[in-house]
């Protein structure tokens, strides 16, 4: 019983791991341009958080992608452009913290 067990976790755990997608650091050696400015519109509604704007690396050049509500009771982390000396730059994407 215990070792049946102990086995399906371990598959449970393994297919967890293989199905999630693996993210590919892009470095670029140009950093992103400022931020573009936007005007914070008023909430939809209670529960919605602001994402701001933010430049991503499309088609070999930044493009801006504008911010927008979405509706989520928790606390937005914004992404953000990283530097290293020997890379260039890199994104983090956003996440709920």
């Amino acid at each position: 019983m215990l070792k049946t067990l102990l086995v399906s976790t371990l598959l449970a755990l393994g297919f967890a791991v293989i199905s999630q997608p693996a993210t590919a650091q892009v470095y670029v050696q140009v950093g992103p341009p400022a931020p573009i400015y936007e005007t914070v519109p008023a909430a939809p509604g209670p529960g919605y958080v602001w994402v701001g704007g933010y430049y991503s690396w499309t088609g070999g050049r930044y493009v801006w992608v504008h911010g927008h509500y979405v509706h989520h009771g928790g606390r937005w982390c914004a992404g953000h452009w990283h530097h290293t000396a020997h890379h260039g730059w890199y994104w983090t994407e956003g996440r709920w913290c």
